[in-house]
């Protein structure tokens, strides 16, 4: 007998999840658990989509290990910040940088349709949320709603999410109000 699927909220995790370092304009990931620091309002609203049913799930490319300035251990470490301090189900990791091609790194949809097939989740019935065009390009790849958390760097012109907010706390009250 087949599962049955449930929803999902599929999340970014620097920008969104997390506060991302900005060195000469550009948003980079923290390197150790030490520069690690959840956004104003994260824990709440996490908590609160949680309490809805929707499974949360943590999607996140992180192109500095391909690129030899940051560990899959470093990765881990930050990832394991987050499972501690946030309710999610999970958390996929693309280590990949875009020159590799894998089906993993968003846009494409792979760590999204990974989690689904993994965890029974119905991503017509989802939200992707993410920071950048990239993040709202995979979560309409694989079949998602999709919302912008708006940044300096997200690129708005490249991508049409269903929802552009602020912050995570606008994230949940817009999916909760039926997104």
């Amino acid at each position: 007998m087949a599962q049955p699927s449930r929803p999902a909220v599929f999340l970014d995790r620097d920008g969104v999840l997390n506060r991302a370092l900005m060195r000469d304009g550009v948003p980079h990931p923290p390197q150790h658990p030490d520069e690690f620091e959840l956004l104003p309002g994260v824990a709440e609203a996490l908590a609160q989509l949680a309490a809805a049913g929707f499974a949360l799930v943590v999607v996140t490319n992180q192109p500095d290990v391909a690129r030899g300035t940051q560990t899959r251990a470093g990765v881990d470490a930050l990832n394991d910040r987050i499972r501690t301090a946030l309710p999610v189900l999970d958390v996929l990791t693309c280590f990949h940088d875009t020159a590799d091609g894998c089906a993993c790194r968003k846009p494409r949809p792979g760590l999204l349709l990974e989690a689904a097939g993994r965890w029974h989740l119905d991503p017509a019935r989802s939200f992707m949320v993410g920071d950048r065009w990239s993040d709202i390009e995979a979560g309409r790849a694989a079949g998602c709603r999709t919302v912008l958390v708006a940044r300096p760097y997200s690129k708005p012109e490249r991508c049409s999410p269903d929802c552009r907010v602020a912050d995570l706390t606008e994230v949940a009250a817009w999916i909760l109000a039926g997104g």
